[in-house]
């Protein structure tokens, strides 16, 4: 049952205090100018407990997005590989709707703010776009859901009642073999470091951050195999090396005079005790700006890995195996590289059938 309480204030102010007491629910108080208000609220309230519904609106009125943020932020975001963008992402939520109430980020909110979106540059000073801007709606979402699952401060996720934008399919690109020849020439003038990540990326199909968090604990030059820990889904991967690549892993390990397994394949600065992972990023463009080569990125070298083996006659599924895909759709961008398999069992299918 709800009690009001007249009070009055040292200057006369005259207010009422609310509580709503039912058995076996913890007590709900709130304090109105107005008694009509007051009567409204314990009404309503009231009636929502009973039927199990203000507990879920009510911590959403007590929380505000910004809230909601921090804690993703300090008990989610640290356990996963590829927080970065989504760190970037979350900043400009919270800026922008993070005095927001829970109860109040509602989907037309958040389209709202999703237009100002487009009038923020890229770090290449370009207009971003709507993939992007799917992208940052996707890392709200995420937190949206983990504030329904978990925290149980919602009761369901606002983001879901928003339509993404068109996703474009992506274009592959690969390098080409006179591409190919002119960046591993490039890169071996540049850095013998950088040749070697580069041939590496080429074979295995790894994600640069992948190889730089190689130890040498984690190759394995008897069997040929190097084993990736550090990866996008936390899945530990294991893929098989041979010639170039092998070749030129035991040349860095020559040039090292290695002893610490437990060291970086690739170690760059030192940050206290820590070993940091080679900065790669500018070096790699000069090698691209020497060889001539437009258009491209570091996993770009993913794609011509994938698209080398499509192309080779290896199988999708092997293909998802040594990239680390979890589904298939990742794989099957490829597809169009090579139709052999798909010709072969027509071929067959048609023997088959008329004998041929």
């Amino acid at each position: 049952m709800a009690t009001i309480e007249k009070r009055i204030s040292q200057d006369g102010a005259i207010s009422f205090r609310v509580k709503v007491r039912l058995k076996g629910y913890p007590v709900q108080s709130e304090t109105f100018l107005r008694l009509t208000d007051a009567k409204r609220w314990a009404s309503s309230t009231e009636s929502a407990i009973r039927e199990g519904r203000y507990f879920e609106f009510g911590e959403a009125r007590r929380h505000t997005l910004a809230e909601l943020i921090k804690k993703y932020r300090s008990d989610v975001l640290p356990r996963l590989r590829s927080g970065g963008d989504r760190l970037v992402q979350l900043d400009w939520w919270e800026k922008r709707l993070g005095p927001y109430f829970l109860s109040d980020v509602r989907p037309a909110v958040i389209i709202e703010a999703r237009k100002e979106l487009f009038e923020k540059p890229t770090p290449r000073g370009k207009s971003m776009s709507e993939p992007t801007v799917n992208r940052y709606v996707s890392a709200l979402s995420a937190v949206f859901t983990w504030g329904v699952k978990e925290l149980q401060w919602m009761s369901d996720n606002p983001c879901f009642k928003i339509q993404s934008f068109k996703e474009s399919p992506g274009v592959v690109r690969f390098l080409s073999d006179e591409e190919r020849a002119a960046l591993l020439d490039a890169s071996k003038h540049r850095s013998h470091d950088l040749y070697a990540i580069v041939i590496i990326a080429l074979s295995s199909g790894a994600r640069r951050n992948e190889i730089l968090s190689l130890k040498w604990s984690d190759v394995d030059f008897k069997l040929g195999l190097l084993t990736f820990i550090k990866t996008k889904n936390g899945t530990i991967r294991r893929v098989p090396i041979t010639g170039a690549a092998l070749s030129v892993l035991r040349e860095v390990a020559a040039e090292r005079k290695l002893k610490d397994r437990d060291g970086l394949v690739f170690p760059g600065r030192t940050q206290g005790t820590a070993q940091k992972p080679l900065a790669i990023e500018n070096i790699f463009r000069a090698a691209l700006k020497d060889a001539g080569i437009s258009s491209f990125r570091f996993h770009d070298l993913r794609h011509s890995a994938a698209s080398y083996l499509v192309m080779a006659g290896v199988d999708m599924r092997t293909v998802a195996e040594i990239l680390g895909h979890s589904d298939l759709k990742m794989t099957h961008r490829y597809s169009h590289l090579s139709r052999a398999h798909i010709s072969d069992a027509v071929s067959k299918m048609d023997s088959v059938i008329f004998g041929g």
